[in-house]
């Protein structure tokens, strides 16, 4: 750090950027990285017509099989699980209108503070700011429409909504024979 502040969006001599967005993206983070991930859950996706099959559904007779059907059908059916999570983030934020002009905010907020401290440095109140504080600033900016947005809401909702959905879906999901015989345990 050598004496002067070290900026997270820094891009590196030499580091390749991506496609533009370099500068937007924090140091180690970068488009690559994210859309490597993605590829390798899209890969791992189990066919959605054999996670769907309501024949593969029924009532585990023992708690000791509603343990294994959930381990086992969370450990095959993680990427779909992902999906169906992200996919309902996006739904409630396409849902609330308000949710959207909140996240507009948020990150309209970080970045002209990370435009204006380009430039020069921020000062507040006779205060230099620096990146801890400034990014304190842009979440207090946007507190105040997250409140008004509803977001506690949207995120409690987003979490109940999934583990409801994956929860009765990795316990109500006959695993196959094959998988069931790797994970049955001997009685101590």
């Amino acid at each position: 750090m050598e004496g002067k502040g070290e900026d997270a969006f820094d891009v590196e001599a030499g580091e390749p950027t991506t496609g533009g967005f370099g500068k937007l993206l924090p140091k180690g983070l970068s488009g690559s990285v994210a859309k490597e991930w993605f590829d390798r859950r899209r890969l791992a996706i189990r066919p959605w017509v054999g996670f769907v099959d309501q024949r593969k559904f029924s009532k585990p007779r023992t708690f000791g099989e509603l343990c294994q059907r959930v381990l086992r059908n969370v450990d095959n059916y993680q990427s779909n699980y992902i999906f169906i999570f992200l996919g309902l983030i996006l739904y409630c934020i396409i849902s609330s209108p308000m949710l959207l002009v909140a996240l507009a905010v948020f990150v309209g907020a970080f970045y002209i503070i990370h435009l204006r401290s380009q430039d020069s440095k921020l000062v507040v109140l006779g205060r230099e700011l620096n990146k801890p504080h400034q990014m304190g600033l842009a979440g207090a900016v946007s507190l105040p429409v997250f409140w008004l947005a509803g977001a506690g809401t949207a995120v409690f909702w987003v979490l109940g909504a999934t583990l409801a959905v994956i929860g009765s879906h990795a316990a109500l999901h006959e695993v196959e024979n094959g998988d069931m015989e790797e994970i049955i345990m001997e009685p101590v």
